[in-house]
């Protein structure tokens, strides 16, 4: 007799989680975290100077020590990082809300009204975000909520052309010529079959971005453009310990480490999240 053929079904190889994934992730929701406990404790008042505290070394009292001011480190690392993350969070958010709309409007519309946003992209992509923010801080003064605007209209090109591309790849699938087909209209194609398409690449590049916006505010506060005294600063913190590089090196370190890890962070989340989210990687598992 002959035995039946018997058929083992290979169960599909499961993707394992992108280590640069994961430690973006531990980075981002530290910094988060980070940020919002200062909203209800910090260790001391990050503002409150006291001459007999001056430049005291790391401690139990002080975890990382006091500035030239008697200002607890500590404390203005954990604010620090509650404005720095709320400028890249509404700068970003800024650019998402003008640049993916433009994007799809740009692939969808008509040719020449698309030609004509994609060179008002590239006129404004002339413009660096740090130009562009000296420009609004000479017209409308030095604040926070110039240095939001500024590195979010910076940004809005770079969403615009990611958006666009990606807008254009998916107006060529067999789903969408079938919508069309139906007789399904321009608006309802972008946002039934479009956007839920495209919103894996908008998110990827709003990590990348939000490091970019991470990088921009500390370099605007550096330059006194950016978040203004008293609020706590991680660029103004860099800038204030130029002088004591040589007695007090940690008060560069600190700030300057924190910035690196912030845009560190962001920026392994970015490209964890483009593996994860690329079809064509999950093809190939």
């Amino acid at each position: 007799m002959s035995t039946p053929n018997v058929v083992r079904l290979v169960p599909r190889a499961r993707r394992t989680l992108d280590p640069a994934l994961v430690v973006g992730a531990a980075i981002v929701v530290t910094l988060v975290l980070l940020a919002l406990v200062s909203f209800v404790w910090t260790p001391y008042d990050p503002v409150a100077m006291d001459a007999g505290a001056r430049l005291q070394r790391p401690g139990a009292q002080h975890w990382l020590g006091t500035d030239k001011f008697g200002r607890d480190v500590a404390s203005q690392i954990m604010v620090g990082a509650r404005t720095t993350l709320f400028v890249g969070l509404v700068s970003v958010g800024v650019a998402t809300l003008v640049g993916v709309p433009l994007g799809i409007l740009a692939a969808m519309g008509p040719r020449p009204l698309g030609l004509l946003l994609m060179r008002g992209t590239d006129i404004l992509l002339a413009f660096p975000a740090l130009l562009l923010a000296i420009m609004f801080s000479a017209v409308y003064g030095a604040s926070t909520t110039v240095a939001m605007i500024a590195i979010g209209i910076a940004t809005i090109p770079t969403f615009a052309r990611v958006t666009r591309s990606g807008t254009l790849s998916v107006l060529r699938s067999e789903f969408v010529l079938a919508a069309r087909a139906a007789g399904r209209r321009g608006p309802a194609i972008a946002v039934r079959h479009v956007l839920p398409n495209v919103v894996g690449l908008v998110i990827v590049q709003a990590s990348v971005a939000f490091a970019m916006a991470i990088l921009a505010e500390a370099a605007l506060s550096f330059l006194g453009l950016g978040t203004p005294p008293p609020t706590p600063s991680w660029g103004r913190m860099l800038q204030e310990s130029q002088e004591m590089l040589w007695s007090a090196p940690r008060l560069a370190v600190i700030p300057g480490v924190a910035i690196a890890l912030a845009v560190l962070g962001f920026n392994l989340l970015g490209d964890g999240l483009r593996d994860l989210l690329d079809p064509r990687l999950e093809e190939r598992s």
